[in-house]
């Protein structure tokens, strides 16, 4: 039975623990955050709790303001109770969890667990966040129970959007304690959880800092700049935009040197010890204040309007310099990851010799470390997915350039190759990864052969369901894959997953199936980057330039009738939203029957900014959601309910969360939220299945009474008003107008129902009339070169 976590307890309020309380409350776990008592009071202030709870509401508030946002919802705030550790560290005993994330210093760490072994509840489970004290050391002289329920649980920060939680259990930790953790971590928190085991900054920050140090020695020693680092250290490499440079300003320098100290310190008997030394000009920057993103100035620097680069020759800031790297430049036009991968590293230009250098010294590294401090490369991969944003991980990367070729090339500039590494090679297999029916194995140096990679049953991983045959239909830009017990899943694989013909076409393929072969339902989902980026702009933009109006307006009738066909299925259609769900693809999701959300959602109908109104769908379901909030025989002012949804449209909101989602409308009371994306496609087969037990029924055209003419002279006038406050252009005004008189219903009494279909032809009508507008063109033509907005 799975173990439940009600209530936790935070010990400590700084950036990780009210990042970790944030993002337990997001889980809508209520929480204790406790921090010390500020040791400054005056005489009155020590006798009052508000004065006494200070850093504990300090950390809480911050959390609430952070950005990126530590809420999903700020009203998630009210799930966390704040106290002092001094006053209130027995109510730990009121929880399932205590959570210590103290500053990294042994003796704290140990003070605080003598003083919460002495009150604990016996089989209360305690954590600890450290990022590398061993447990041996932090447990000494603690009681047989308490080691018992101890473990490391080791959260990125910012915890809400990194996904990695590091376990390590230390001798004596209960197994299955340590699993129902694991499990609460995973499905609620919505973590990747992986493995360590109890060594110096366990298994990311061993491999990350590493690559980050050793791509910092390198620059010095084969003299290159900043620059040039990271343009070659991130998305060439897999690795995320922020590189090694930007990665650490990120992190925050101080925060870099201790872990990398920690390392030094602790790693005697590392071949690769000396790569932990901080270089003299990191050193510098620390002395002098300058530890990135948090004091304003790190590797970078913004002056003015220009971003600056710290110079490690002259150690003063100087403007950035544009590098001139051709293989770099030719990299971006290759999309396929591994084929960029390898055009990078094998090519012998500046840029290459650089990747290659920095990549072989990773590998290596890392499969020297492996059994180490991971168990498997499965573990040690996810790890830096997970927790550095790293596109493949370190034995993946090797995969993707071709084991034998780098081992041999390795050899050839005299490197040594862990044994593990040859005797794989030797007995015939060619990489870490294969993949069988479906199903990933990795190599095991242990038994020298494969084994399963550890995945739940419950996640949908669509590549492996279609290596199993279960294709059923597909062209150009979809594909419709059998999930089993009868339920089909629409994949959509165009760039960025926007809407084209071919996509219009495979929806309408896909309820003419449903309706005619005996399926279940239906799940609309991927396992892309995004859910969808909306409508395929360049096409819209290359035929209007084209004046093929007619091709424009036979598109949005189809988009708009396979989006309502699928609404009106007679077999249930359940939405997997993730990510980016812009526009065309918040319209695709508007057409579900219900919705099964990832909690991260950046959902938002934005096309007024490239000139247009939704018109898929938009637009009316817009306005028929605010009207259907106007209980039946209740006379109410129609205006206060569509205003908001009319907000929506013309402010092209855009929701931060799946929670935000809800609260702007665009998912509904129905409709659920799943914190892993991971088993977002599963939680949404299981709705499919659900609704069909119910005894599933299409709903019918919804009908509704419009305010019309006399209702739109008031948004005319907010509009004009808004005009005039110079907080949009007359182009927006225009569209804005347009979008009024669709959600209003058109020129239409309000005493006579409209339906969908009419309220879609009028949101046809008024996307036709901006399409081919000068400045509506101007506005998708800069979208599509700057992929930014104009205003216009």
């Amino acid at each position: 039975m799975a173990r439940s976590f009600k209530r936790v307890a935070v010990l400590g309020a700084g950036v990780m623990g009210s990042g970790i309380a944030a993002h337990l409350a997001n889980a809508g776990v209520r929480v204790l955050l406790l921090d010390i008592i500020p040791p400054n009071l005056s005489e009155a202030e020590k006798n009052d709790r508000k004065a006494r709870n200070r850093f504990a509401q300090s950390g809480l508030d911050k959390a609430v303001k952070s950005k990126p946002a530590a809420f999903m919802d700020k009203e998630d705030a009210a799930l966390v109770e704040i106290g002092n550790i001094e006053d209130d560290l027995p109510r730990i005993n009121e929880c399932d969890w205590a959570i210590e994330v103290a500053p990294e210093n042994l003796k704290i760490k140990q003070a605080l667990f003598q003083r919460m072994d002495s009150l604990r509840k016996p089989g209360l489970i305690i954590t600890s966040n450290t990022s590398g004290i061993p447990i041996a050391q932090m447990t000494e002289g603690r009681s047989a129970d308490f080691r018992k329920h101890f473990f490391v649980t080791h959260f990125f920060n910012p915890v809400r959007y990194m996904k990695l939680l590091e376990l390590v259990a230390g001798p004596e930790t209960d197994h299955e304690i340590f699993q129902a953790v694991a499990a609460f971590g995973e499905r609620k928190l919505g973590k990747g959880i992986v493995y360590g085991r109890d060594t110096p900054n366990f298994v990311g920050n061993r491999i990350g800092v590493f690559s980050m140090l050793n791509t910092i020695h390198a620059m010095l020693e084969m003299d290159y700049t900043p620059e040039e680092v990271d343009a070659i250290a991130g998305p060439p490499l897999g690795r995320p935009k922020s590189a090694a440079f930007r990665t650490a300003d990120l992190v925050g320098l101080d925060t870099f040197a201790h872990v990398a100290q920690n390392c030094y310190d602790n790693l005697v008997n590392d071949e690769r010890r000396d790569a932990f030394i901080l270089p003299d000009f990191v050193k510098d920057l620390i002395a002098k204040g300058n530890l990135g993103d948090k004091s304003g100035k790190g590797f970078y620097a913004k002056v003015g309007k220009d971003i600056q680069t710290f110079d490690p020759k002259t150690r003063e800031y100087r403007p950035k310099i544009k590098p001139d790297l051709p293989s770099i430049k030719e990299a971006k036009n290759i999309e396929d990851d591994s084929e960029k991968l390898r055009h990078v590293v094998y090519n012998g230009d500046r840029a290459g010799v650089f990747a290659w250098r920095i990549t072989a010294d990773s590998l290596i590294y890392s499969a020297n470390r492996m059994n180490e401090i991971a168990g498997d490369v499965f573990n040690m991969d996810n790890a830096m997915k997970w927790g550095f944003n790293w596109d493949l991980g370190p034995f993946e990367t090797w995969d993707a350039i071709g084991v034998r070729k780098s081992v041999e090339k390795m050899k050839a500039e005299g490197r040594k190759i862990p044994a593990w590494v040859e005797e794989m090679l030797a007995a015939g297999f060619e990489s870490f990864y294969k993949s069988e029916y479906g199903v990933r194995y990795y190599y095991d140096p242990a038994g020298k052969g494969w084994k399963a990679a550890r995945t739940s049953p419950e996640i949908i991983f669509l590549p492996s369901v279609k290596e199993r045959k279960k294709n059923v239909w597909g062209n150009s830009s979809v594909t419709l894959v059998d999930l089993g017990d009868g339920v089909l899943n629409l994949e959509f694989h165009t760039k960025m997953n926007t809407v084209d013909d071919e996509l219009i076409l495979g929806m309408h393929n896909t309820v003419d199936r449903l309706e005619n072969e005996g399926w279940t339902g239906l799940v609309i989902g991927n396992n892309g980057e995004h859910f969808s980026a909306g409508a395929n702009l360049m096409l819209v933009f290359m035929n209007a330039q084209s004046g093929n109006f007619k091709d424009i307006e036979t598109m949005v009738d189809r988009f708009q009738h396979a989006n309502k066909r699928m609404r009106e299925c007679s077999k249930p259609v359940v939405a997997a939203p993730f990510g980016l769900t812009l526009g065309g693809g918040a319209e695709v999701v508007f057409g579900a029957n219900r919705v099964r959300a990832s909690s991260e959602l950046y959902m938002g109908l934005v096309e007024i900014g490239v000139g247009l109104l939704p018109g898929g769908g938009g637009t009316m379901e817009m306005a028929f959601r605010a009207l259907g909030h106007i209980p039946n025989g209740v006379e109410a002012n129609q205006i206060n309910f569509i205003r908001k949804y009319f907000e929506n449209v013309g402010m092209a909101k855009v929701s931060t969360s799946g929670k935000e989602a809800m609260n702007l409308g665009y998912l509904r009371p129905t409709d659920s939220i799943t914190m892993n994306r991971d088993y977002l496609l599963a939680d949404a087969k299981n709705m499919v299945l659900g609704m069909a037990k119910e005894g599933f029924a299409p709903p019918r055209e919804r009908t509704a009474r419009f305010p019309g003419q006399g209702a739109r002279a008031t948004f005319d006038m907010v509009i004009y008003s808004m005009f005039q406050s110079h907080n949009v252009s007359e182009h927006d005004m225009k569209i804005l107008k347009k979008i009024g008189y669709v959600m209003t219903g058109g020129d239409c009494s309000p005493s006579v129902p409209r339906t969908e279909t009419h309220i879609l032809e009028l949101e046809k009508e008024a996307f036709m009339s901006l399409v081919g507008e000068p400045k509506t063109m101007e506005r998708m033509q800069y979208m599509l070169m700057n992929n930014k907005p104009l205003r216009n």
